[in-house]
């Protein structure tokens, strides 16, 4: 069965998140370096003290030990009172043999990519059972994207097994009351595009791709898409992998693009002068758009996490941005917030 959109698709009513801000789970997978329990405990904790409620997770990070983390924290919680998201497009297999990926002391198993419906359906009811919860509210398609190295150049026949497969099967899910609502996982913008042409998604989580420093594809490209479907985005990694919080690497990979140590330094030189700071001017910079829902940036500490949530609640003056736009640090056309 291929998912194709319908007339439906513009008459039904796409889910809109609750909450315009969340934690990512990439840390607590030990994305970046090794995290106690204890530590992960601290940012979750801290993250729901300061008033977060939208949290994203995934199979894939830390290979199951993300979301055993936020399930150990959530089941506590009034399961009404959050949002959840997590992802579909790899299974987890126990193992002795541990495959080396990005993540620091990962959970013992491996992985195969697979984007069939049978696939789908159980890897959600896999994150049920480390999760330790009723229900998940969002599902995502994860890394269906030429920048996942397991793919590659094949993508596209990944996309047709999704087509076929995942997105038929999620729609059922969602239609049968299982999950509120699914989209794709991904740090690219040209499967989202391709998405929309063939099914009838209501969120997509879009990561790297709108934030200070690299924004321009997604507003041109990218969300005219979305908002004609009626579709709504979450944006990822809004300070490009702690970037834009004063960390030297960029995006998952740490390729440093030519130049943009320079324009961080230059943004935090002119947010310095109207006493804001660089990590709040990017969050609030990739929240603006009409088209995005939330944004998710992850923390590494308690600290963090809070420091996240103030930053959306600081008022930067409107000169600021009028100065980003006059020295073409930001697009012109780039909404901002008032």
């Amino acid at each position: 069965m291929t998912a194709k959109p319908d007339n439906l698709s513009k008459q039904r009513s796409h889910y809109k998140l609750p909450y315009s801000f969340g934690l990512g789970g990439v840390p607590i997978g030990n994305g970046f370096n090794a995290l106690s329990d204890v530590m992960a405990e601290e940012i979750l904790e801290s993250a729901w003290t300061s008033g977060v409620r939208y949290f994203d997770t995934s199979p894939w990070y830390g290979l199951g030990l993300s979301e055993r983390r936020f399930g150990h924290f959530l089941h506590n919680k009034e399961r009404e009172s959050f949002i959840l998201s997590t992802k579909v497009g790899r299974v987890l297999k126990a193992t002795s043999n541990i495959p080396k990926t990005m993540w620091h002391e990962p959970s013992p198993f491996e992985y195969e990519m697979d984007y069939t419906a049978a696939a789908t359906r159980r890897s959600v009811e896999d994150s049920l059972q480390r999760l330790g919860l009723s229900s998940i509210d969002i599902v995502y398609i994860h890394d269906l994207s030429p920048d996942n190295k397991d793919l590659g150049e094949n993508w596209m026949k990944s996309f047709e097994q999704a087509k076929n497969g995942a997105m038929p099967e999620l729609t059922r899910m969602r239609e049968e009351g299982l999950i509120k609502a699914w989209g794709l996982g991904v740090n690219t913008i040209e499967p989202i595009l391709e998405t929309l042409k063939v099914a009838d998604p209501d969120i997509f989580l879009s990561a790297t791709q709108y934030s200070l420093m690299y924004h321009e594809d997604a507003l041109n490209r990218l969300f005219p898409a979305v908002k004609e479907h009626g579709a709504s985005i979450v944006v990822g990694a809004p300070l490009n992998a702690g970037f834009l919080a004063g960390a030297d690497r960029y995006d998952y990979e740490g390729k440093m693009p030519d130049g943009f140590k320079q324009k961080r330094e230059r943004i935090t030189a002119i947010a310095k002068a109207y006493g804001t700071d660089l990590r709040t001017a990017a969050l609030q910079f990739s929240s603006a758009p009409a088209e995005v829902g939330a944004v998710i940036p992850g923390a590494s500490s308690g600290k963090q996490a809070a420091e996240n949530v103030a930053s959306m609640q600081t008022k930067i003056p409107s000169d600021f941005w009028r100065e980003l736009k006059e020295e073409q640090l930001i697009s012109n056309n780039a909404p901002i917030q008032t």
